[in-house]
């Protein structure tokens, strides 16, 4: 796998459930990636200490997957210049629609990209992230071609 580019970031170990669809998608384009539980309510100083280093710690993108009151995309994106994407996830009473709002309601001036709630934001968070660093890495560009064409032929496939 390349160097670590990828920080996935989530409120709770028990997000891991939905989290590890990012995972999977990173690990299928060979894209390097720490997956660590941080949350922006009960470890602010760590998680604030993650967004702040990021950077010089070789990540080039952030997905931050927290539910409920789901502050940790925004907690993140206010210490950081990395690109940040937002996983809003299903853990209260709402079904994810708390987080889906707490997510993607950010003031303006501090962006945080949203993603659909659960499994597929988690698999879409991963694939942006990968669109992000095919940027500059024209790899990973051929690779999300391949990916595409495969994935538009599977659909097409099906009856």
């Amino acid at each position: 796998m390349d160097t670590k580019k990828v920080l996935i970031v989530m409120g709770s170990s028990s997000d891991e459930k939905f989290m590890s669809e990012s995972a999977k998608v990173l690990e299928s384009f060979s894209v390097g990636y720490d997956m660590v539980v941080s949350s922006a309510h009960r470890t602010p100083d760590k998680t604030r200490d993650l967004a702040v280093k990021a950077k010089e710690n070789g990540y080039r993108v952030i997905i931050a997957g927290a539910g409920g009151a789901a502050h940790l995309a925004g907690v993140i994106a206010s210490e950081t210049l990395l690109p940040v994407i937002g996983v809003p996830l299903p853990s209260s009473y709402l079904s994810g629609m708390d987080a889906l709002l707490s997510t993607v309601q950010m003031p303006g001036g501090i962006p945080v990209a949203t993603v659909a709630i659960g499994e597929a934001g988690a698999k879409n968070a991963a694939l942006l992230a990968i669109e992000i660093l095919a940027l500059q890495d024209d790899s990973l560009h051929k690779k999300i071609i391949d990916y595409r064409k495969t994935f538009s032929k599977s659909v097409s496939d099906k009856k």
